[in-house]
This record gives C-alpha cells, structure tokens and sequence, in this order.
C-alpha cells in the first residue's frame, strides 16, 4: 500500500517528456480504469504530498471497508489470505501499470525530499539525509506513544485490540477506531516510501513491497506493541545489515557461491525466527482461540474412479493436442502439486506458509545441480527433494510457538531468504543444459526438435507424479493422522488436552508439504530449459496460495482449480498463450477474486460448484 502512494506521489511530479514540465497524472490502481487521470498541472511538492496523503487516506479506509472491516469476526488464516489477495493485486497492478525491475518500466524522476549530501564521521562517510529520517522517525515515535498512551483515541484502540466487544459495550465504535487506525497506518507507509525512494533512487512494484519483511522483523522484536522497542530494533537491524554487507564485500572466502547481499538479506529473517521462537507460547491463549468456522475439509469422495477418469483425459490430451497445449497441462499438472502442498499444511492443519514456492524453487535448482554433476535420475530429484523436506522442517520450527499472521512472516521472510541466498547464487543462476531423464532406457525429456518439442512422455511422468501425490494427500483426509491435523487446526488447546502431539504435527505437516513442492521443483528441472532467480520469485508463493483458496484450500480440488488457473498454464493458452502482461493480469485478477472468495465464498470455487450442482440436481428430482 506504502508502494502505491509512493508512486502515485512521484508520478505526480514526474516530468512529462513530450513537454518537459512536470506531468501531474495521478496513477489509478483499479483494473479496467485508465491507467493514469490528469489531476492538476505543474504541482508543487507540497500539492503532490498532498494528493499522495488524500490518496493514502482513501486507500485505507478503502481496504479496511471492503475488505477487513467483514472479516473483523472470521478466522485469522481468512483475514491472512485477505491481506495477501490485497499485497498480490496491488503488486500486480502496479507492475502492469509502471512495469518492473527494468521490464519495460516507466521512467520516473525519483527526487530526494531530504538533504543528500554527506558529513564525515572520523573517516566514514555518513549521508544527511541518515540524520534527517532517524530524526524524523524519533519524532513521530514520540507522537504515536502519547498518542496510543494518553488520549481517548488510542487507550481504546489498545482495549479493542483485546476485547472487542468491551468498547461496544462502552458505547464504542470498533469500526470507526478501525477506519481511523488503518488511514493513519496507510498514511505512514506512503510517506515512509516516498522518503525511501527519494533517497534510494529505487522504486519497484514487487523489491519496494517486500520492504514489509525488515519492518516486521523489528516490529515482531517490539511484540508488535512498543513503538520505542520498534525504532530500536530497526536501527540495530539496519546498522547490522549495513555491516553485513561491508564484511561480506571485504571478504574472500564467500567466493562466488553467496551472491552480493545475501549476508544481509538473511539477517532479518534471523532476527524474525529468533524473535518469534522467543516470544511466542507453546500453545495460543484462551483469548486468541479460532472464531469462525476454518474452511471445509471434504472427505474425497471415490478417489481411485476420479483419478483414473481425469487421468485417462489428460493422457489423451498429451497425446493428442499440439505442442503448445501439452505444455500448457504439464504446467498446470506442475502447479496442482504445489497446490496440494497448501492443501496439507494451510488446508488440513491451519499453519500458514508463503514458502512453498521457495521450497519449489529450492529442488528445482538443488535437482538441476545434481544432475549436471553426473548424478543420474531418479536419484537427483529423489536427493533434492530429501533436502527441500529438511529445509521445510527447519523453516517449520517457529510453528511450534507461533501461528497466523506471524508465522506467515517468518515464511515469507525464509523466502525471501532463500531467493537471495540460493537462487540468486553465481554458482546456480542460469543452470542449464540438464541431461534428459531416462528410465528403463526410456527417455523422458521435455524439450525436443520442431513438432517433437513439449514430448508427451515428460507429460505422463508428470500426471503420473500428480496422480500418486494427489491419492497420498486423499488418504491422508481420510486417515486417523489426517483427523489429527483436523483438530489441530480447529482447537490447539483442545487437541492437546486430547492427548495429540501437536508439535509432531506441525512438523510431519511442513516435512510432507514441503515434499510435495520439492516433488514439483525437481520436475520443473526437467521441464525448464534453464532456471533463473525471477522464475521463483516471492509473488509466485503468494500467487500459488491464492490461487488455492480460490479452488478450496482444504481439498484437493483446490489444487486442481490452482493449476488450472496458474500462470502459463490452460487458461493462459486458452487466453491465447503467455506474456508478462498476461501472468500479471492474471495475478492481479486472483487477488481481487481471493479477496471476494474469503469474504463470499471461504470454502473456495470448486465447493460452491458442488453445492450449486446439489441444488440443481435436487430440483431435477
């Protein structure tokens, strides 16, 4: 949101090339409206903050009414999935609308409001404008502490955040202090980003939205609660990062395996598992107990007759369609795995993950690697995928004390982690070249020559890895471990109180999760003719879980639904094939369609299907 009020404040002031004056066009972030509106000419800097304010303003009492504020009563793995359909459609829209990281992206003037020049320190070069925002972030530290502290306003902003209903029966407006609180927190960010781009020379839709992990790393070590802690916390992690990155640039024996930054890319996903891990209890509190009903878990219904019946029809499809469409489905096939990891962790036991494309991306590289260093298949994928279940396990520890919101921040941060530790590496950026499968002295290659390219054959090992992953996830519903992740989704300190172990849960959750999206990582080895950073990025993990809420996040359908939907798959060639454009669009579709299906429809499109279709078959009968 901070992302989008920074550019809708530059570009107002961004300069018009045809006329060389300053442009005031306002950027509208709403599809199927022009993609900017002329709003004054030749705008100060003060008449451009102010429309980036107002613009603040409505942007957040516009998320907080029609988004939030029906949520305020439903379960926090909804209210999480909400604010990941808003991050996606805001990112997305904005790429379509600016571009991003250099893709064709407009060009804008980002002026400094702050002072660059520099003062030395000793012998360091320390820039003013370091002074200027450490100054200003002092300040507006102090305002909000007397504010949430001594006035009327934030004393019952503290108390709702407790107990709701104690303000309404004290005759207060948990709505009202909702609008009020999120125009403030919008208006912040906006000018937070503007500062940030001013003196950066950076503004990009996707790398300035994940600005959001620093700032919830000191934000989770103040509990989300002190502001004081919070400014501490990020100066220390920004002074540690800064001399992360120093020693890391000094240092020889990184080699060339750690990419420039990777040190002080990690550290605030250090700082936010140890502060979670820290913080957090064992088990939740009684007054943050589950409201709502989670999602429906359906029992599959005759799973093995299903599986053969769509499987019959996907290989006659491979076998029959041209090029383009087969590799249309092995997309899709690829991506409904990945589903099915969402499925068994966020689905059946309520541990929200954002990693999962991580994880993906992680075996695909791991697999790519392997096998160009002569280890044969199966086991190279059968290799990275041991090492994604390990990874997981490991990126599934904070789970034991914390969950919602807070856990999905410590998976986003391991993701982005692990893009800027592993991906980005010069050891494994741009593998390529990777030797054709070949089992029982069948070649399974993807890639071919002319008419041969997109072989079938890839595409039966593919819906043959789908079809034993999707049978496993059904049974799983259908055991008594699957009953097991049920209830601890439901009721934590009921399932404990039970006798089940629900540390062993989690952690048996993330290991097999985590499994299945290594499963389709190392088919993706295969599939892709080279493996690069931007083909797993951060957006890709928030798009498979939307997607999958979109088809039902707690069952297997939704997994389908996922990969149907996903971006290169049948419905991008049914659209007429893929291009950037086409992937953001789509993006930016299943945020907006997220945000509707969690507040309409929680239990996701396939199950209102199946409810529509037993309706309409009682009244055929």
């Amino acid at each position: 949101m901070g992302m989008y009020v920074a550019y809708a404040y530059f570009s107002m002031r961004n300069f018009d090339v045809r006329s060389t004056e300053l442009g005031g066009d306002l950027i509208l972030p709403i599809l199927g409206l022009p993609a900017r509106v002329h709003v004054i000419d030749r705008p100060t800097v003060l008449t451009a903050l102010t429309v980036a304010i107002l613009v603040a303003a409505a942007l957040g009492a516009a998320v907080y009414g029609l988004v939030f504020r029906p949520l305020r009563h439903a379960p926090p793995l909804a209210r999480v999935v909400a604010s990941l359909g808003v991050f996606l459609y805001l990112q997305s829209v904005m790429a379509l609308r600016v571009g991003q990281s250099g893709g064709g992206a407009v060009s804008l003037r980002l002026d400094s409001l702050l002072p660059t020049d520099a003062v030395y320190i000793g012998s360091a070069r320390v820039p003013q404008y370091a002074f200027v925002l450490l100054g200003l972030a002092i300040v507006l530290t102090f305002v909000l502490s007397l504010v949430f502290r001594l006035t009327r306003f934030g004393l019952a902003t503290r108390a709702g955040a407790e107990h709701e209903t104690g303000l309404m029966l004290m005759g207060i407006s948990p709505s009202r202090l909702g609008f009020a609180n999120w125009i403030i927190a919008t208006v912040t960010a906006g000018l937070a980003i503007i500062l940030f781009a001013g003196v950066s020379g950076r503004l990009d839709p996707l790398d300035t939205s994940l600005l959001i992990v620093p700032a919830l790393a000191a934000a989770l070590i103040g509990g989300l609660s002190s502001f004081g802690a919070t400014l501490a916390s990020a100066v220390v992690i920004s002074m540690a990062a800064g001399a992360l990155g120093t020693f890391q640039a000094r240092a020889d024996w990184t080699g060339d395996w750690l990419p420039r930054g990777g040190l002080a890319a990690a550290l605030p996903v250090i700082v936010i598992i140890v502060a979670i891990t820290w913080r957090g209890p064992k088990l939740p509190m009684r007054e943050s107990l589950v409201e709502g009903r989670p999602p429906a878990a359906p029992v599959p219904y005759r799973p093995v007759p299903v599986a053969l019946v769509l499987g019959a029809l996907a290989l006659m499809a491979l076998f029959t369609l041209e090029d383009l469409w087969r590799l249309a489905i092995v997309v899709s096939m690829i991506a409904a795995i990945v589903g099915l990891s969402s499925v068994v962790l966020t689905g059946y036991l309520g541990q929200i993950s954002l990693a999962q494309y991580a994880f993906t991306g992680l075996a695909a590289f791991s697999t790519a690697k392997l096998a160009l260093e002569g280890v044969p298949f199966p086991w190279a994928p059968l290799l990275a995928i041991a090492l994604t279940v390990v990874v997981g396990v490991l990126v599934g520890i904070p789970a034991l004390r914390v969950r919602g919101m807070t856990l999905a921040v410590a998976t986003l941060g391991a993701a982005v982690a692990i893009e800027q530790l592993v991906f980005a590496s010069p050891e494994l950026n741009g593998l390529s070249g990777v030797p054709r499968p070949r089992l029982l002295g069948i070649d399974l290659g993807f890639l071919g020559q002319g008419r041969d390219s997109f072989r079938p054959e890839f595409g039966v090992l593919v819906l043959t890895a789908l079809l034993v992953c999707a049978l496993g996830v059904a049974n799983l519903r259908r055991s008594s471990t699957g009953l097991r992740w049920l209830a601890v989704r439901s009721n934590e300190r009921a399932a404990a109180a039970s006798g089940i172990d629900v540390r062993a849960a989690k952690l048996g959750a993330f290991a097999l999760s985590s499994g299945l999206a290594g499963v389709a990582g190392a088919l993706l080895a295969y599939e892709l003719p080279a493996l690069s950073p931007q083909q797993f990025i951060v957006v890709g993990g928030l798009a498979v879980l939307a997607l999958c809420y979109l088809g039902g996040i707690a069952a297997i359908s939704g997994a389908v639904v996922a990969g149907l939907l996903a971006s290169g798959g049948v419905l991008t060639q049914l659209q007429g094939g893929t291009t950037g454009s086409t992937s953001a669009t789509q993006f930016a579709v299943s945020g907006a369609l997220l945000v509707v299906v969690v507040i309409f429809a929680p239990d996701g499109l396939a199950a209102l299907a199946a409810r529509g279709a037993r309706r309409l078959q009682r009244k055929q009968t």
